[in-house]
């Protein structure tokens, strides 16, 4: 036999606020907020001395003038592609492009010295290779010193005229 539920059960149930709708919306919005928050707080606290906004202010941009100013303390790197490198670029630079990091790496280091600068420069309209390339040299080849140059090879040739 089925069990009946009592009248006044059935009273109760009936008897609950139905138009409790917003505060089951807000405590739910409250909930997966504070959830959300969990793993930022966490991160925040593990990751407290990496934090961007603390790094110390350190540009790694710099002008021909000043590149220049450091006279034979620079190795000038060419990240555009290779045929531009091979039409023209700065006097004794040497071509260290994306497409063949790898295997001109070791050349570049090759050339290097602890005390020289390095200096990266790629074409106005694709400086974004330039900056990875310096990028890359700071944390695969743990190379310190690394600039680019502030306006890429157009700084470079407006200079010269």
């Amino acid at each position: 036999m089925a069990k009946r539920s009592s009248p006044r059960r059935a009273f109760r149930i009936l008897r609950r606020p139905r138009n409790n709708v917003r505060g089951n919306w807000l405590r739910q919005a409250a909930i997966l907020t504070a959830l959300a928050l969990v793993p930022a707080i966490g991160e925040a606290v593990y990751l407290r001395e990496r934090v961007s906004w603390k790094s110390p202010a350190t540009s790694d941009e710099v002008s021909v003038a000043s590149a220049k100013g450091w006279g034979d303390n620079v190795l000038w790197l060419d990240a555009r592609p290779a045929d531009d490198f091979e039409a023209e670029h700065v006097p004794g630079a040497m071509l260290l492009n994306q497409e063949e990091f790898n295997e001109l790496l070791p050349k570049v280091l090759n050339a290097w010295s602890p005390e020289k600068k390095i200096v990266v420069y790629c074409s106005k309209k694709t400086c974004g290779a330039s900056r990875e390339i310096a990028r890359r040299l700071r944390e695969e080849a743990q190379l310190r010193n690394v600039y680019v140059l502030d306006g890429g090879w157009e700084s470079w040739v407006e200079a010269r005229k």
